[in-house]
Parts: C-alpha cells; structure tokens; sequence
C-alpha cells in the first residue's frame, strides 16, 4: 500500500488556520488593531466598505517595517514578540503568535505598505490567496498601512455564512471599541462607508468611555480603585439606576488586553445584589494589571480567555473592591436615622410633667374596624358549622383597583365601554398574582402567562404587517430626541427601511441623537427614550440568530419590547380579550421562542389529585 501521509501546502494550511483565526470580518479587524497598538503606535485609523466584505484598512504611525521584516510577515509562525517558549509566560504584547497576517492574506487580496521611521522609502506588497503578486519600493508615510479586499473571495461557503451588513458592523464595532477602551493614550478613527463613526483623541480612561458611549455616560460612571500584591484594580461601573435588561457595556481588562470571565464578572453581579432588580445587568468596566507569569493567555485561538494562578484570590479583591465603591460613594442603601423626619422630634424641657392620654375607654381595641356591638362579635358569626364573616372575607377574591391601565391602548374606549354579553358574563376568569390568567373549559381549566400570551399576540400581528409592509405608526404631537451610541445612530440608519414597515418615523439628529417623530402604534403608552434603547438591546442580542428569517426577527424584537410589564393587574374584559385574540394565533400554545404559553388541567387530573 503506498504511503498517504503528506504535508500540506502552505496556501492550505494558511486557510486552514484563518478559519480558526478570521471568523467573520470583526476578526480580522481585531488583528489588524492589535498589530499597530504592538507597533507603538499613537494615531490608528480604521477605514471599512460594507460592513468589512468589501474592504478593511488599518493606518498606523508606528516603527513600520523593513522589506525583509514586511515579507517574512506573511509567513506562518513568523513574530517578533517571542523568540523562545519561556517568553510565551512573559507576554506583554497583544498577539505573538505570527499567524494573523499569514490567515488574513489566505483569505482575501491584501496591499500592504511599510516604511521604517528614519527611511526615504518602505515597501508595498501585494498577495492574493497566499500569494505574493509583487513587492516594490514604495513612497508611503511612516508607519503601516495594511488594506485586506474582498474577504473570503476564495472559500465562498465562509462567505455565505456571513450575516447582514448591519450584523457584521456591530461586530467589528465592538473589536474597534475593545482596543480603543484598552488605549486610552492612542487616537482612533472609525470610517464605514465614507462616514465617520468615531474620532477618538488622546484622553483619560473616563473621557475615553464618555467618548466611546456618549456624554450621558458620564453621570452613569462611580470610579472603582484597588492596589494589593496580587492585583492592581482600576476602572469604573455604572450606578444601579442605570442597569440594563439585557448585558451592555461590559468590560474586563488584563494587562491592556480585553478578556471574557463568567468567574469574575459574577464577582461583580453579586456585588451589586439587592441594588438591582431580577434580570437587569450592571455596566462595568474594569483593569487588571498582574504579573504576566501569574496568567496563561495561550488558552485560545482569539485570546479572549485566559487563566489566572490566583483565581480566587483576584475574584475576591473584584468584588470587594465593586462593593466598596458602591458604599463609598453612597451607591448601596443605608439608614442614616439623622435624616429620619419621623424621628425628628425635639426634646421635652427640663422639668415639662407628661400628662396621660384622657382616654378612659379601656374596651378600645385599635384593631377594629367597627364600634363593638351588643350582637355577635364580626370574629364569631354565633353560627357553628360554617366560616365566620371574618374568613370569608380572607378567602374572597376581590378585583384589584390599581394599576389598571388598559392593555391595549389603542383599543380602550370600545374595550371598556363595551355592553358585556351573556356570553361574557357566563365565561368565568381572573387573575392570579397579576401574573396568571385562569378560565374554565370544558374539559378543566387553563391557565395563561398573560405576558408570554401577550408576545405570541404582538408577534404575530407585526409579523403579518412586516409581510404586508403596513406597520401602523403614531405620529407624535411633539417629536423627542432620543441619545444614543454613535453605532447604534448607524444601526438605525441601515435598519431605516425596516423601522418605516415597523411604524417608526426616526430622522438622524446628530452624532449622539435621533428625532423621533412617530412610533408603532402599540407603543403610544411606552416612555420613547426607553422604548429604542430596550428595541435596540433585544435587537444587537436577538436578531443575530435570524439570518435566513430576517423579518421574523425583527418581530420577535418588537413583540418582547411591547409586551405588557410583568406583575400587570387587569380587568375582565382585558383578560378576556387577550385570550380571545391568543387563540386566533396560529401557535397559542407557546411564544416565539418555544416557552409554553398555556397549561392545561382536566377535571380527571384534579380527581386524582383529591383521590391521592
């Protein structure tokens, strides 16, 4: 049998590796910003065409490199940062494993140009999959410039993987934003389609978060500082008033590098327990600086992970260190009884007499409701056999009185002014905990998660008008001015169609806001400024999933933002006609993302249980 092993050609083996290293066009960004923060640079410009399919350019000022130096780049496993494997526990740089460039210029057509500072002339490369075109002295400025084209032009089925134009941004957004949050003391620039999304100076580590997320940011932001043997602990959270439902700016640095720790950002969950509710996330952003020997960062292919020798040691100092911040700073809840109006009453004058209360009706119990009378007691009916009246108001279900704000605004007057029919009145339901809708069938009885029940409406009417392209908007007496992130203003731009079939009329104000001028009707009862914000969360963490099932997405987006608040009290023909419209839905039993909906109980298990 002849020999079947051999070695694989380099073109690849590069492509091999770049399915591990470029994932999407965000990756390849990542590389190309680390590589010119490792070069010592002090100004990075990143230039993208069409969410990075088209083109990604990084412009640094760095050292730049010599011919030799550019050319031996490309090559796999070729690096200046380490030389031998004791260093790989000595890591100070961003990445050091040489395969970046070589994966990138697998996978596209790559210019690069590189001149040395105290040269005349540098270099320019060309490659397209692997291979070197031409290499040439070049006039350039000093420093590198690397533009990757057509990413993927050789492996189509990554290609077609990819998601939407507004999808990849947000990625590559984040990467641009990982690195700049890291360098505070490097300028960026972020160009996408000729226009400007960033333009980042030199700053301190505030200004820079302020800069990256907006000035509303800057109320947001307690300061957190630690120093010990282990660990020194720079940063910022956000204030507890402020917590998102979904996860948003969370940062965690080592060493100037980003990193993703479930272990320590739990540390920081738990340290903000009780100042926020079930389900909201705080925003963080937090820098280690350790002994390079005490972490291993050689754990992943993205060096987003990394081990730390005094895990525990660092998880407590984290979470210490946030809860002390929070005190500090008046953040957590205290009793501070000086400020207590109800306890604010002066002392007596020396020698003042205290006369007693001139009450002399001893019979006086402060726990009726009622005069005592000569016939039986309100706790004793002189009846046996039966509940006294004071049980029976205990077991009574009475309707409840506040907060009944009717479910669906657009629809009050008729909803509530409507004649009940007999049908009506012999259908029993209510409410239970303000959570539960109970009605009788005829087999037993069902009971609805009024909010789950309430999604599966929302979803499948706005689902029908996207189809349709018929999103029914509310125009607004007075438009509002909505801030937001500089990406999300660029989310809303390249969502702009879309938002027109959802019912949004939204122009671009300016870099840092939108005018809002008419929402989807189902919205009118909804706060606007929090209503985008919470749209545009559930869309960066939802939508993603929905590639093939864009419209779908967005209606699932929609339908989670509008559903009514949990805990809402409702009256009966609201409950009634919730469930009346959730089984006109083609899938009642359960929500767009598959949850149940709707438990059924029939009469034979209810026997048993009164048999068991």
């Amino acid at each position: 049998m002849p020999d079947i092993i051999q070695l694989l050609p380099d073109s690849v083996a590069n492509q091999i590796a770049a399915g591990e290293v470029v994932q999407r066009p965000a990756s390849a960004v990542k590389e190309l910003l680390e590589n010119a923060v490792d070069a010592g640079a002090q100004k990075i410009q990143l230039i993208v065409k069409d969410a990075g399919k088209s083109l990604i350019q990084v412009i640094d000022d760095g050292c730049g490199m010599s011919e030799t130096d550019a050319r031996l780049s490309l090559e796999r496993h070729a690096t200046s940062k380490i030389k031998k494997a004791e260093e790989l526990w000595q890591i100070k740089t961003k990445g050091f494993r040489g395969e970046a460039l070589a994966s990138i210029a697998a996978i596209s057509h790559m210019e690069m140009k590189s001149r040395l500072r105290n040269r005349d002339l540098g270099t320019k490369i060309t490659i397209s999959g692997s291979t070197i075109q031409t290499q040439e002295p070049t006039a350039t400025a000093d420093g590198t410039s690397i533009a990757v084209k057509n990413l993927f032009f050789n492996t189509p089925a990554r290609r077609n993987f990819l998601k939407s134009d507004a999808v990849e941004m947000r990625h590559i957004v984040e990467e641009f934003e990982r690195v700049a949050l890291a360098h505070p003391e490097i300028a960026f620039s972020l160009h996408h389609n000729d226009n400007e999304l960033f333009n980042l100076n030199l700053s301190t580590l505030r200004q820079r978060i302020v800069n990256v997320f907006g000035t509303r940011f800057n109320e947001r932001l307690v300061p957190v500082s630690e120093d010990t043997a282990i660990v020194s602990l720079q940063g910022f959270i956000g204030k507890p008033e402020f917590a998102k439902k979904t996860r948003g700016e969370q940062y965690f640095f080592v060493n100037d590098r980003f990193i993703k720790s479930s272990y320590l950002n739990h540390a920081v969950s738990t340290a903000f327990d009780e100042l926020i509710g079930r389900g909201s996330f705080p925003s963080y952003f937090i820098y280690l600086k350790v002994d390079p020997t005490s972490i291993d960062v050689n754990i992943h292919p993205t060096k987003t992970e990394i081990k730390f020798s005094e895990e525990r040691s660092i998880y407590a100092i984290v979470h210490s260190s946030v809860r002390n911040s929070l005190g500090k700073y008046n953040i957590a809840p205290s009793l501070d009884f000086d400020q207590e109006s109800v306890l604010n009453i002066k002392p007596l004058p020396q020698n003042a007499q205290v006369a007693p209360p001139e009450s002399k009706d001893f019979s006086f119990n402060p726990f009726e409701t009622s005069k005592p009378s000569n016939g039986p007691s309100k706790f004793n009916s002189g009846k046996s056999g039966g509940f006294s009246q004071n049980w029976k108001e205990l077991y009574t279900i009475t309707e409840e009185k506040e907060n009944q704000v009717p479910l669906f605004e657009r629809e009050k007057e008729e909803l509530l002014q409507r004649e009940e029919t007999s049908t009506d009145r012999e259908r029993p339901i209510f409410q239970l905990h303000r959570r539960y809708i109970l009605t009788q069938i005829k087999s037993g009885f069902i009971i609805i998660d009024q909010r789950r029940a309430h999604e599966r409406i929302l979803f499948e009417e706005i689902k029908d008008g996207l189809e349709r392209g018929e999103g029914l908007s509310q125009q607004q007496l007075f438009p509002q001015r909505v801030e937001l992130d500089g990406k999300d203003i660029d989310l809303l731009e390249d969502l702009k169609e879309d938002l027109q079939s959802l019912g949004f009329d939204i122009e671009k104000f300016d870099n840092e806001s939108v005018v809002v001028n008419g929402i989807p009707a189902e919205a009118a009862e909804f706060d606007v400024s929090a209503f985008m914000q919470d749209f545009l969360e559930q869309y960066k963490t939802s939508v993603k999933d929905f590639q093939n099932q864009y419209q779908e997405g967005l209606a699932r987006v929609m339908a989670r933002s509008l559903r009514i608040e949990e805990g809402k009290s409702l009256q009966k023909a609201e409950m009634l006609d919730l469930v009346d419209r959730l089984f006109a839905c083609e899938q009642p039993q359960v929500t767009p993302s598959g949850r149940d909906v709707i438990l059924n109980f029939s009469l034979e298990e209810i026997q048993r249980k009164f048999k068991s």
